[in-house]
């Protein structure tokens, strides 16, 4: 793939581009991956606004338990998707836990793969691309989201 346009060490690409773009036109239903239940925390934040703005949650941590914003907390996506059916996988982990979390979003049949700012790993989102999944990089699905409606 050819840079369409680099921000010091972030690169943009077409398919990013069109990655986002699919998200926001087609996604519903996000598992967030590493969903903490501490409001401060930025995953909080992020899926707070997106339930805001009618996205379904559902929360994915392993560590937790109950209810995060309201909804029923599972330890991982494969569990998760036993009772939801996830379009978008927004990841709130480190980059070296994605490869992981790619597999099972490959497996539940997810639409696409979303890795929050300074989580990025390429092997990993190569695979879901190949696997038919849209990915997105090292983005802000709450930045997009809201560039885009002010737009």
């Amino acid at each position: 793939m050819r840079p369409w346009r680099s921000c010091e060490h972030v690169h943009v690409t077409m398919d990013q581009t069109d990655a986002i773009r699919t998200v926001l036109d087609h996604c519903r239903t996000v598992a967030v991956v590493g969903l903490s239940p501490k409001p401060h925390r930025d995953s909080y934040q992020v899926a707070r606004y997106m339930q805001a703005h009618g996205w379904r949650i559902v929360p994915v941590n392993p560590n937790a338990s109950g209810e995060i914003l309201g909804e029923q907390v599972y330890p991982s996506l494969s569990e998760a998707a036993k009772h939801e059916r996830i379009e978008l996988v927004n990841c709130f982990r480190n980059s070296a836990d994605i490869p992981p979390i790619v597999d099972e979003a490959i497996a539940i049949g997810a639409k696409a793969v979303w890795m929050q700012l300074g989580v990025e790993h390429a092997a990993a989102a190569d695979k879901a691309r190949a696997a038919g999944l849209a990915v997105v990089q090292n983005r802000c699905l709450k930045i997009d989201h809201a560039a885009r409606t002010r737009a």
